[in-house]
């Protein structure tokens, strides 16, 4: 994977690839914690520019819904979009509703060769509805 984006193979690249894929939409605080719990001491530094490498060369997306700290994930490449809870912050992954990337066009895309939509649904997950109502 990491040869794929044209990166050379290194520890603390694959432990934070590993700590993205098995924590998605996770931040970056949470992220240097898989990682230092994996490797050992590793840098703030280090671990952020892996993640702006990784995101730089496709490997990994960054995304940072309003009011909330950049977060990153695995699943690239698909046009996906969030929901995200307005209450405790939770993420989780929407497929794109129409199936086609963009999957939404634009009304007047003022001459833009348009390739992705970025679509943020907000709500509350079923954990905050249910304490709401209760």
């Amino acid at each position: 994977m990491l040869r794929d984006g044209a990166l050379r193979v290194t520890r603390p690249r694959i432990a934070v690839l590993s700590a993205v894929h098995d924590h998605p939409h996770a931040d970056t605080e949470s992220i240097i914690g898989a990682v230092r719990a994996n490797l050992g001491e590793v840098s703030h530094q280090a671990v952020y520019d892996v993640l702006r490498a990784l995101t730089t060369a496709g490997l990994l997306r960054r995304i940072q819904p309003h009011g909330s700290l950049a977060r990153y994930e695995s699943r690239v490449g698909d046009n996906h979009h969030h929901i995200v809870c307005r209450s405790c912050g939770a993420i989780a992954d929407v497929d794109c509703a129409v199936g086609d990337a963009p999957c939404l066009t634009a009304s007047d895309d003022h001459g833009y060769e348009i390739d992705e939509a970025e679509v943020i649904f907000w709500g509350l997950c079923p954990e905050c509805s249910t304490a709401r109502s209760s």
